[in-house]
């Protein structure tokens, strides 16, 4: 079975992310989306609230599992059998940084992770989760880069 893990943030998920995450599910048997828990991070959402996103947005979707990791992505990566990371390039800028992560995820796991990078739809090429949060801080339209029900849930973060 080829099974690959998306991980991110996703505070919140944009239709970038989706954008991946459908494209990544054609790919594989089995895709693992996993939401981190950075705790040096203040996200907007918990992961439990982050990974229930997902799996709303997602339940279409039959090959496609929501979790959550914390810690090296690698170890994630042992505990599921997976050995692809997918990630998404937005634009060359994010290459350099991506690479770097791809070798050293490679390494940590003793050359049993490759990383697949799948280049962002051009829709959402300049799509972010800061973006996004930046927008709506400032009582910004941002249906055009987040699903109804994940703008609803943003607005209502900023407005509590």
């Amino acid at each position: 079975m080829k099974k690959a893990i998306y991980p991110g943030s996703f505070d919140p998920v944009t239709y970038g992310h989706l954008d991946i995450i459908q494209r990544a599910a054609k790919a594989f048997d089995e895709l693992i989306v996993s939401v981190l828990d950075n705790k040096t991070k203040h996200p907007l959402f918990s992961v439990d609230e982050r990974v229930n996103i997902l799996k709303e947005l997602t339940e279409e979707l039959g090959n496609v599992r929501i979790g959550s990791y914390n810690g090296l992505l690698v170890d994630c990566c042992r505990k599921e059998g997976a050995h692809v990371i997918i990630r998404g390039l937005r634009a060359v800028t994010d290459f350099e940084y991506e690479l770097q992560m791809a070798q050293t995820n490679r390494k940590l796991a003793d050359n049993s992770v490759d990383t697949m990078f799948l280049t962002t739809d051009l829709r959402y090429a300049y799509l972010s989760s800061s973006t996004v949060k930046e927008v709506a801080s400032f009582e910004g339209d941002i249906s055009e880069f987040v699903p109804p029900m994940v703008a609803k849930l943003v607005y209502n973060k900023y407005n509590s």
